[in-house]
């Protein structure tokens, strides 16, 4: 899961505004589990506590990782 992480976050990085917070996000809610499904449930719900524009470097993120699967 660590190399799909890092070849989204690499794919995302034009997109995105706040690159090196949603770098330290993605890894610390990567820490928490080695399950795909279970990333994806986080890292949801950090996109509902999320304020713009921030929300929506998370929502590219999680399109590019979910687009790997």
């Amino acid at each position: 899961m660590k190399e799909k992480i890092e070849q989204a976050l690499f794919e995302v990085r034009p997109y995105i505004e706040y690159y090196e917070e949603l770098k330290k996000r993605v890894e610390e809610i990567a820490s928490t589990t080695d399950e795909e499904g279970l990333f994806i449930k986080l890292l949801e719900e950090e996109i509902k506590k999320s304020e713009e524009p921030f929300k929506t470097d998370l929502r590219i993120f999680l399109q590019k990782f979910t687009s790997f699967l």
